[in-house]
């Protein structure tokens, strides 16, 4: 992706922690910002998370970082678990970016296969896609299927992340 094109990344939050978790690493978010700005020279760096007031010292972490925050309010199902899948607000970003014609390379952080119809959408009017699945073995099929440029994030973790067995130095920084 050319320096001189807007490259912008939308990260599924909740689908890249819990793929970081399943391969058991742990993200320093500084260093994934930093990560992706560089190898993929990103303009914008949207994070779609889930809002739990406990947790504002990590989201104001998160911005000092370079992520913009797009919040989904959570609800607490009678179980105890928290709710917040924030899906439909990257696809409402992703499509208001499109048709306001403001990113030349769209990048999708995710494996979720509920994404699958927008990089079709998106390939199909001649935007460039690239999809970075956090874990290979857990990329959707209606992702794989598409015709967009997969790059699981596997390989690069080392990058970014500590093995969860390692503590991590600062708390703030993962998720």
């Amino acid at each position: 992706m050319k320096s001189s094109e807007n490259n912008v990344i939308y990260i599924d939050g909740a689908n890249l922690h819990k793929g970081s978790l399943d391969l058991d690493r742990e993200i320093n978010y500084k260093k994934f910002a930093g990560w992706l700005r560089q190898k993929y020279n990103a303009q914008i760096i949207y994070l779609f998370i889930g809002l739990i007031p406990k947790y504002s010292k990590l989201y104001q972490n998160l911005q000092e970082y370079g992520f913009i925050l797009i919040f989904k309010e959570t609800i607490v199902s009678n179980n105890g678990k928290v709710k917040g899948n924030c899906d439909a607000e990257l696809v409402l970003k992703v499509s208001s970016d499109f048709y306001e014609n403001k990113v030349d390379n769209f990048i999708i952080v995710s494996g979720d296969g509920d994404f699958g119809c927008l990089v079709e959408f998106l390939i199909n009017k001649n935007k460039n896609v690239l999809v970075l699945p956090p874990d290979e073995d857990k990329c959707s099929y209606l992702l794989r299927r598409t015709k967009a440029k997969i790059t699981p994030l596997n390989h690069h973790y080392h990058k970014f992340s500590l093995d969860r067995k390692e503590k991590a130095p600062n708390k703030d920084e993962s998720l």
